[in-house]
C-alpha cells in the first residue's frame, strides 16, 4: 500500500522531518506523532487509512486524506506532487 509519491511532514521538532511512503506509515504518524489529536481531518485521515488497509480504497485515498490533515495541522512540508526538477 505504497503511495505513488512520498509526503514530507514535520510533526515534531524542526530537525525531525518524516518522509511518508505508505498508508501504514501515515497511520502510524496519525496515531503516535500527530501534534493535535482532536482534529477532524486527522480522524478522517485515520478512517481513510483503515479503508485502504482493509482493501476497500486505493492508497491515493489515504494519501490525499493524510495531506489534507497535515496541511490543516500545519505540518505539511511538501507532497512532491508538484515538485519541479531543475
Amino acid at each position: 500500500m505504497r503511495f505513488h509519491k512520498p509526503v514530507r511532514v514535520q510533526p515534531g521538532r524542526i530537525d525531525r522531518d518524516k518522509v511518508v511512503l505508505s498508508t501504514k506509515h501515515a497511520a502510524e504518524i496519525l496515531l503516535r506523532d500527530w501534534p493535535d489529536r482532536g482534529q477532524k481531518k486527522r480522524e478522517r485521515a485515520m478512517r481513510a487509512c483503515l479503508e485502504v488497509i482493509k482493501g476497500r480504497k486505493p492508497p491515493s485515498y489515504a494519501r490525499n486524506a493524510f495531506i489534507s490533515a497535515a496541511r490543516d495541522a500545519r505540518i505539511l512540508l511538501d507532497d512532491w506532487s508538484s515538485a519541479r526538477v531543475c
